[in-house]
């Protein structure tokens, strides 16, 4: 990467109160700039884990919904230290932004997005995901459940989504990425593949906590995606389980995920874990 393009990333730990670090990276996880004060083993461990949050990412848009128009927009990782973002920034990179708790969320967005448009000189403009590029290939879209899927609906939080306008549905997984039960309308299809993807996309943002900052006994709380038709939750759900859930974007997603965290409780102590449970 020339300097000037590394100068630029600066931009976004110099003028943003609380940001942390900036890198940019292509979408085989190969590094192509940092601002400083990154240690160089660093950079590449964040820019494959970052790499790998993007796909996986993608391949959960039919989750978020079935609409057409399935683009990802970025992926939010909140820790108890720290938040890191990650946005497209031309065809074949992708911007990381990792920044305090406290720090201004719409600022950092605002210029992590500018920041790719200056950047549009060198990298090309990304190209939309459209439904068969974003994992929502054909038997992967919801269906209808088998009569004997009954037992799978988890009654707590099938009403906790029912209750909230434009939430759509979500599952509760195990730590060993097999789902424990769902919202109805989920098939067991769909939750073991969702789970299966959710695992993934658990542990690339472990991965990435000293990214967000060095702290003792840091904390993963949430990994969030946004889609152009949604929104995709991953929630910790106790020492061993996780719940993953999907709403539209017209959605009031501080109202769905508080009230997804209000039945957390309730959900870890009557879901039985599936067999061979292992480690968070």
């Amino acid at each position: 990467m020339t300097a000037d393009l590394s100068w630029m990333l600066e931009d976004i730990v110099d003028n943003v109160p609380r940001a942390r670090h900036a890198v940019l990276l292509s979408a085989d996880g190969l590094p192509r700039g940092a601002t400083e004060g990154l240690a160089e083993n660093d950079v590449r461990t964040i820019s494959a884990a970052m790499a790998g949050m993007q796909s996986l990412s993608r391949a959960t848009a039919h989750f978020a919904g079935p609409e057409k128009d399935r683009q990802w927009n970025q992926t939010i990782i909140e820790f108890s230290h720290g938040w890191n973002f990650l946005i497209g920034a031309g065809q074949g990179s992708y911007l990381a932004a990792a920044a305090a708790p406290d720090v201004d969320m719409q600022q950092i967005s605002f210029r992590m997005h500018r920041l790719v448009a200056r950047l549009g000189n060198n990298l090309t403009s990304p190209p939309r995901v459209g439904h068969e590029d974003a994992g929502g290939a054909r038997g992967n879209e919801p269906r209808q459940q088998s009569p004997g899927d009954a037992k799978f609906v988890l009654g707590e939080l099938d009403r906790a989504v029912s209750e909230v306008k434009g939430a759509r549905h979500a599952v509760l997984l195990g730590s060993d990425g097999l789902p424990r039960g769902a919202t109805t309308g989920m098939s067991r299809d769909l939750a073991d593949t969702i789970s299966a993807a959710m695992t993934g996309i658990h542990a690339y943002s472990r991965v990435t906590s000293q990214f967000a900052g060095v702290a003792e006994d840091a904390e993963w709380r949430q990994t969030v995606i946004e889609f152009q038709h949604g929104w995709i939750f991953l929630l910790a759900a106790g020492p061993d389980a996780f719940l993953a859930a999907a709403a539209e974007q017209a959605c009031d997603i501080e109202e769905f995920t508080t009230r997804l965290h209000s039945v957390v409780p309730r959900l870890t102590a009557t879901a039985t874990p599936a067999k061979g449970t292992g480690h968070a």
